[in-house]
């Protein structure tokens, strides 16, 4: 759609609400837009770079006619032209099953990534490249780097390859905190062969809080994820990365039903590699069991129950017992598994933490010292 006229913001009333002091809010998808305005006899007027900046499309603005001509743009298209360029292939051979004693060069496994860092740092899933040797990455304008994975944490299925690049566009990230059910999302990625290279599904958020199998807190959305996606990019109208898609966690012949991890979890992950190499992932030094209610997946205000208490730990010389009901860390209730593991990221091994319990029917507080969780196993 083109449209000519002399005033911007009289092409854009359908889309916009005039708030007070000066300015215009301009609603699309979940966000809201604040542009600086101007008052002139009676007509409030904006920017034109603030428009096409906002709504995307294009403009041009002729002085000897005093005219602007705005060209507008899908909004899904502006997304996928803003992200692609961080999107990445990942090839390899298989290390291991039916493929990798194979001689035949075209036995190859495949996957998604996400450029995070412009000095060649990619995240992607930890299952599509644990089994994976002479691991090739393809950017989106078809450059070709030899990658390393140097860091990979299967409890959260993420990992990291290094390529030697520079000025790299890296993608910004969201915080999936704020994702919303029923928020558009674009779905970019590598299905089914490696020749479909930043293909673009899209759909909605179709629940923010689902824990299926994993550790933390999963986005499920319809947005259409097929094998070779995971690691890719699942993606808001405004052309942040809200998630990494993982197909590890959907069923096959399953439509619309896809998981993706999101981008909170993400960003712990990478701090974590960055800072320390490794995932340094607290644990309580006991195990607990969550009601039946939580292990089917309805609402419950069922708290924890404690099943073991490991020896020589903290958790064992403050008296904490086999039987104890566990209601929360540091104040902060948990009634699932997920919830108490969502509540550990703000911790580090070695940190001190206070549990509340109920333990011979009395409620009491327990102060102890945080493990390392690869020490527990």
């Amino acid at each position: 759609m083109k449209v000519h006229t002399r005033y911007v913001i009289s092409t854009l009333l359908a889309l916009m609400l005039l708030g007070g002091n000066g300015q215009v809010f301009a609603a699309q998808a979940t966000s809201v837009s604040h542009w600086q305005t101007k008052e002139l006899d009676g007509e409030v007027y904006v920017k034109a770079s603030d428009v096409v900046k906002t709504l995307g499309g294009s403009g041009d603005y002729r002085a000897e006619a005093n005219d602007f001509s705005y060209t507008s743009a899908s909004r899904i298209t502006e997304v996928v032209k803003k992200v692609s360029p961080s999107i990445v292939g990942i090839i390899g051979k298989p290390m291991s099953g039916s493929q990798a004693s194979s001689d035949n060069r075209f036995n190859l496994a495949h996957g998604t990534g996400i450029i995070v860092q412009s000095d060649g740092l990619i995240v992607t899933n930890a299952h599509v490249v644990e089994d994976m040797k002479q691991i090739i990455v393809v950017t989106s304008d078809g450059k070709q780097y030899a990658g390393k994975t140097i860091h990979l944490d299967e409890e959260s299925d993420l990992a990291v390859v290094q390529i030697d690049a520079k000025d790299l566009p890296a993608a910004t990230f969201a915080k999936s905190s704020n994702v919303e059910v029923g928020e558009l999302v674009v779905a970019i990625g590598t299905p089914i062969t490696f020749a479909l290279r930043n293909s673009v599904t899209y759909g909605v958020i179709s629940g923010t809080d689902r824990s299926l199998h994993s550790t933390y807190r999963l986005l499920q959305t319809d947005a259409a994820i097929n094998p070779g996606n995971s690691g890719g990019a699942l993606v808001n109208l405004q052309g942040e990365v809200i998630g990494i898609n993982s197909l590890k966690l959907s069923a096959a012949g399953i439509d619309g039903l896809g998981f993706a991890i999101p981008s909170d979890t993400v960003q712990y992950i990478l701090n974590q590699f960055i800072k320390y190499g490794k995932v340094k992932r607290p644990a309580l030094g006991l195990e607990v069991e969550e009601s039946w209610a939580a292990v089917v997946g309805l609402p419950t205000d069922e708290p924890l129950k404690v099943s073991r208490v490991d020896p020589h730990t903290s958790a064992a010389d403050a008296g904490i017992k086999e039987g104890d009901v566990l209601y929360s860390v540091n104040n902060s209730n948990v009634k699932t598994l997920v919830d108490l593991n969502e509540l550990l990221k703000q911790y580090l091994p070695g940190d001190k933490v206070t549990l509340t319990l109920q333990s011979n029917g009395d409620i009491i507080q327990k102060d102890i010292i945080l493990l390392d969780a690869t020490q527990t196993q």
